[in-house]
């Protein structure tokens, strides 16, 4: 018998605590994988293929203070800017409050928009020349159009809740996008015609290349930094963390739950390996009569830790895997910024490694070197 048959023979000898074991330890590697996928989408990964070269401005004070229209020209004015797009929420309901039939309704300029979202959204220029034409036409995503049914030439009606007046759109246009976020985009003009705001509630900003960004976003808040309405002016991504931090200090909050997931791991692996090795006691007093080194011995328990630790990962990656792909798959609010890699999930398996090895090296370097009398003595 080899050494590896050995270790994973001795691995299920006892069937149900080692399939318990498993399972205890794929929930908080289940955890700690999710934890990596959130930190790793959130603070490293670029979100879009043009985000780099996108900024969005908005009021200094709060997300939902809007600014004047007029910002929009000035802003075009500055060196490096190539497009500015106004962005309104319009928050209306659509039919009722079923999960469904809930979208965010989002105004804008047509005859822009799709040049700034141009590498990401993909449409035909047919659709795209009616949605420009009509007035009252809206363009949604893909995983929307499906979801609720829709078909290009349909009549749209969304209640307005955040403003007194409802909105007919005429849908001219299906695109897919690298997010499954399921949105409208309209003609804001179809709004701004009948209540005459004058104000919107974000500048979308392409730059002419990444090194410019920071420029101009310094630039535009220097263009209202004594107006009535100052300005905020951030990258892409950066104004989509701020979105994030809204629920908290998700840093924090991913670092505490990541060390109570190594704790956790590490008690219940510790536990099980302990218990296992001494019910061994007279088995490694014979293997050292027979002239097992301890060194064999301890290597043997640690492998046996160490397979117990790499199966529960296994498992909690798979696990991790199906929640992610629902998530990003779900129309859900961070379903845009979510994203599932493979190699995220294997930067939690150095930390199953460590946990094997950590839970047996103790108990097994005890056991190894234990008298083998004492040992061929035990009882238990």
């Amino acid at each position: 018998m080899t050494l590896a048959r050995f270790v994973t023979r001795n691995l299920w000898r006892n069937k149900r605590r080692s399939i318990l074991t498993v399972l205890s330890l794929a929930f908080p590697f289940l955890l700690l994988a999710l934890m990596v996928i959130i930190w790793r989408s959130f603070y490293i990964d670029q979100w879009t293929a043009g985000g780099a070269l996108r900024l969005v401005t908005r009021h200094r004070i709060s997300f939902f203070e809007p600014m004047p229209s007029y910002y929009r020209e000035k802003i075009r004015s500055v060196p490096g800017v190539v497009h500015v797009v106004p962005l309104d929420r319009f928050d209306g309901l659509y039919k009722d409050q079923k999960s469904k039939n809930r979208f965010p309704q989002i105004g804008t300029d047509p005859g822009e928009f799709l040049d700034v979202y141009h590498e990401e959204y993909e449409i035909s220029p047919e659709q795209v020349a009616a949605w420009r034409q009509d007035p009252a036409g809206a363009i949604v995503n893909s995983e929307l159009a499906k979801g609720l049914g829709w078909k290009l030439g349909d009549r749209i009606v969304i209640q307005g809740v955040k403003f007194p007046l409802d909105i007919e759109l005429n849908l001219r246009g299906i695109f897919k996008s690298p997010t499954s976020i399921p949105v409208m985009f309209f003609n804001w003009n179809y709004v701004e015609t009948k209540i005459r705001r004058g104000k919107n509630e974000i500048f979308l900003v392409q730059a002419d290349s990444p090194e410019h960004v920071g420029q101009i976003a310094a630039a535009v808040d220097d263009l209202f930094r004594n107006s009535p309405a100052p300005t905020r002016t951030e990258a892409e991504k950066a104004f989509d963390l701020d979105l994030v931090a809204e629920f908290g200090n998700v840093k924090a909050f991913i670092l505490s739950i990541s060390l109570a997931v190594v704790f956790a791991s590490l008690l219940v692996s510790a536990t099980s390996i302990a218990m296992s090795i001494r019910e061994r006691t007279r088995e490694v007093a014979v293997l050292r009569s027979l002239g097992f080194m301890p060194r064999t011995i301890l290597a043997l328990f640690v492998a046996e830790s160490v397979l117990l630790c790499v199966a529960g990962w296994l498992l909690a990656s798979l696990a991790a895997y199906g929640l992610m792909y629902s998530a990003t798959h779900s129309g859900g609010p961070l379903a845009a910024l979510l994203k599932i890699k493979v190699l995220t999930l294997a930067v939690s398996l150095p930390v199953a490694v460590v946990v094997g090895l950590l839970s047996a090296l103790l108990p097994a370097f005890r056991m190894s070197h234990m008298n083998i009398v004492q040992g061929l003595r035990h009882i238990g």
